[in-house]
């Protein structure tokens, strides 16, 4: 068991969870949290630790089961104190469990070829996020959880986007980082290039837009550029759209929150259309 908060192995995780760059040089990040670690395929753990009260208190057979998996795929499985977990957890209070997982790494060739492979053998319209500068992790965490419910195929993210894999993202995942494609350090100039190749259209909410989002007829496939909370998308980027659209504002709002329009959009493009029911 570690005791130390100055043990080697605890600084390291404290240097993953406050810094990017050691996230990125070693290619891991922290998932933490009950939910977060049976929701972490065996195949990408790298460490697994448990706080001594945790490990010491009969679990569920599937909690059970997963800790059993580890040990047996030789991932390195230490117990520790409760003043040690304290350390190297992000949350005040943790649930006793932490792992260090694998980096993803996700090309855009290859999940645009793979949405347009859906849509000609499954008939299912290709949709992906084409994110610029979002800085919340609250809001970028929500939209991944939101692309993985509304069915999207991928999201892509701009070099100034706020870490994919900072804790408080990951958290708001509730998991579905680990199912939802992405790729970090987009150029998007290069990703809307791919997808009018492949005939997938290109969407931003502006107010030149000359249609509501719900007067779309979305077949064939959308992809929808979402902007900087504060700032919305630069201009050379809105650019790059096929197409303007409105999301129609009541009150004396000028837009919704980044995460909310992501949701709408995403979820009208895969179960709405114009001759759908919103109105």
């Amino acid at each position: 068991m570690i005791s130390s908060t100055a043990n080697s192995r605890v600084k390291h995780v404290v240097q993953l969870r406050e810094k990017g760059r050691e996230r990125k040089k070693k290619g891991v990040f922290l998932a933490e949290g009950i939910r977060m670690f049976q929701e972490t395929p065996v195949s990408r753990i790298r460490e697994l630790y448990m706080e001594e009260t945790l490990a010491e208190r009969p679990q569920t057979e599937d909690f059970s089961e997963k800790i059993e998996a580890c040990r047996q795929a030789g991932i390195f499985v230490e117990t520790v104190s409760s003043e040690v977990m304290k350390k190297m957890a992000d949350t005040m209070s943790p649930q006793g469990v932490l792992v260090v997982a694998e980096m993803f790494a996700y090309q855009p060739e290859e999940l645009i070829r793979e949405a347009v492979k859906r849509r000609e053998q499954e008939g299912r319209d290709p949709l992906f996020l084409l994110l610029e500068d979002v800085q919340d992790p609250g809001n970028l965490g929500t939209m991944i959880r939101t692309a993985e419910g509304a069915g999207a195929d991928g999201i892509f993210m701009t070099e100034g986007c706020v870490d994919v894999y900072n804790p408080k993202t990951i958290r708001s995942t509730m998991g579905s980082l680990y199912r939802m494609p992405f790729v970090c350090g987009a150029s998007l100039l290069e990703v809307t290039a791919l997808l009018k190749r492949e005939k997938i259209t290109t969407y931003a909410a502006h107010l030149k837009g000359e249609k509501f989002f719900h007067e779309i007829d979305y077949h064939g496939g959308s992809a929808f550029l979402i902007g900087n909370e504060g700032n919305g998308l630069r201009e050379e980027t809105a650019d790059l759209a096929d197409t303007y659209l409105k999301i129609p504002m009541e009150g004396k709002l000028e837009s919704l929150n980044a995460a909310m329009a992501a949701g709408l959009l995403m979820y009208q493009s895969r179960y709405g259309g114009a001759d759908s029911a919103w109105h």
